[in-house]
């Protein structure tokens, strides 16, 4: 790989991103030179970029990563947080599948096409999916096939039909399948019934069966491969819009989406909590918040009202999914919602173990926000609390975080069906556990509760 490259950049040799002195930037080789030429000077990028749908960037004058095959470096927007598949809701892959396809069409009116399609290239910025990958164009030429249309189906079409049709869990398959959903574990998958359909019966279970075909065929470099005329392209475009378009996953109702609907909390103590929240967030000013066990964030919004960048955490698909829904209604900028298991997080994976980051390997944050979330992690999962606040004072410079006795009506139901092993599990087992990692910096009762709040500085 080359030196300085993100673990990540390695596979095009277009060019590559890399980190220097904190700042990310991008690579373009010579080999890319004539199809970036062509990104500028047709129109398309300034296009996209207008229409919020790629990354902006800026060319500067910054050595190359690699000397001899430079052409240009572009210094990118920062993306605040990066995000992968298997961490979105189902609302947020169909939105970056649509994105993907809107971008195609795009591409095709200024003569380009994208070469690939991987859901890694889609990133949410400013509450909106948008493309990353400056490289992920090239020249069209009239006739030849959609190169990414595998793609598209491995790392969209395919995951999404699933997560509608069967379960919205299985974008989990993003991480033991890292390149997308083979087509034909997809078809064994899903109903019967969606053989007959137009869209999936074609896109899925025949593209499934032409890949086993010819999966051991070898490859006649002087055969001709089949035309695709531009109508035709632009009509599979259409199909997989539709396809994607008629997809749908609705929330219901769970534990946690209805969580504060229910005897939680009373509204004196809930706003209480809510201006505690505003109270530590005032005095410590981060510009970076991840909150975990977000729910469907309504403190999270707390944060993000006053202008921090805000990872809304939460293990719930519905939570997410509802939470996801509340920003794009309202064109909140600053709130990602995300899937996060936080006993079993996002690993690194890939090639190397390196080619997507681990959840530690994105912080720490300046701020992370711990509300109604302790009980879960230590008595629900069995998670010592040393080894919780382990966790946290790998993922933050600041702490909010609530502690909910055995007296709490929540800790009563969880302990109510087992023996209660924690004598541990007290405020001052608690505050002991968190003292060799983080200073105590504020602590309040919430009124009308047993609950404290807590703001803690990592030592």
């Amino acid at each position: 790989m080359t030196e300085g490259a993100i673990p990540s950049s390695y596979r095009d040799p277009s060019g590559f991103v890399f980190r220097r002195d904190g700042v990310l930037y991008r690579q373009v080789n010579q080999a890319y030179r004539e199809n970036f030429e062509q990104l500028i000077g047709s129109g398309l990028y300034g296009k996209l970029v207008d229409s919020d749908l790629l990354i902006a960037h800026d060319e500067v004058e910054v050595d190359p990563a690699q000397s001899p095959d430079a052409f240009k470096i572009l210094k990118p927007e920062q993306v605040p947080f990066i995000s992968y598949p298997y961490e979105w809701c189902f609302s947020q892959l169909r939105d970056a599948a649509k994105t993907t396809l809107e971008i195609q069409k795009i591409a095709l009116d200024y003569g380009m096409t994208l070469k690939d399609c991987t859901a890694y290239n889609i990133q949410f910025v400013r509450g909106r999916p948008v493309l990353i990958d400056t490289l992920s164009f090239e020249t069209y030429v009239e006739g030849r096939p959609w190169t990414p249309y595998r793609q598209f189906c491995q790392h969209f079409l395919a995951p999404l039909a699933l997560m509608a049709l069967k379960d919205v869990r299985f974008n989990q398959l993003f991480r033991v399948y890292i390149d997308g959903v083979p087509l034909d574990l997809a078809g064994s998958i899903l109903p019967a019934r969606t053989k007959l359909s137009f869209a999936l019966g074609m896109h899925i279970h025949l593209h499934a069966r032409s890949q086993q075909r010819y999966s051991d065929t070898v490859i006649d470099k002087d055969r001709t491969p089949p035309r695709v005329g531009r109508q035709a392209l632009l009509g599979m475009i259409g199909s997989l819009q539709a396809a994607v378009g008629r997809l749908n996953w609705k929330p219901k109702g769970t534990e946690w989406v209805d969580y504060y609907s229910d005897d939680s909390y009373v509204d004196d103590a809930l706003k209480h909590k809510q201006k505690l929240v505003g109270d530590y967030l005032d005095a410590a000013k981060p510009a970076t918040v991840w909150d975990l066990g977000a729910n469907t964030g309504m403190l999270s919004r707390i944060a993000a009202d006053r202008g921090a960048q805000v990872v809304a955490f939460d293990i719930d698909p519905a939570c997410v999914e509802v939470n996801y829904r509340d920003v794009v209604k309202s064109s909140e900028k600053n709130i990602l919602p995300l899937l996060l298991d936080l006993t079993n997080p996002s690993p690194r994976i890939g090639w190397d173990n390196r080619e997507r980051d681990s959840v530690q390997d994105r912080g720490p944050a300046d701020l992370v926000m711990a509300l109604a979330l302790i009980h879960h992690l230590a008595i629900s999962n069995n998670v010592p609390l040393p080894m919780v606040a382990g966790f946290l004072a790998q993922v933050c410079r600041s702490l909010i975080i609530e502690f909910v006795p055995k007296t709490d009506a929540k800790v009563k139901k969880l302990l109510a069906t087992r023996e209660d092993i924690f004598p541990n599990y007290t405020q001052e087992g608690f505050e002991e556990a968190f003292r060799e990692a983080f200073d105590v910096r504020a602590r309040s009762r919430i009124e009308g509760s047993d609950r404290v709040l807590y703001l803690m500085s990592r030592k």
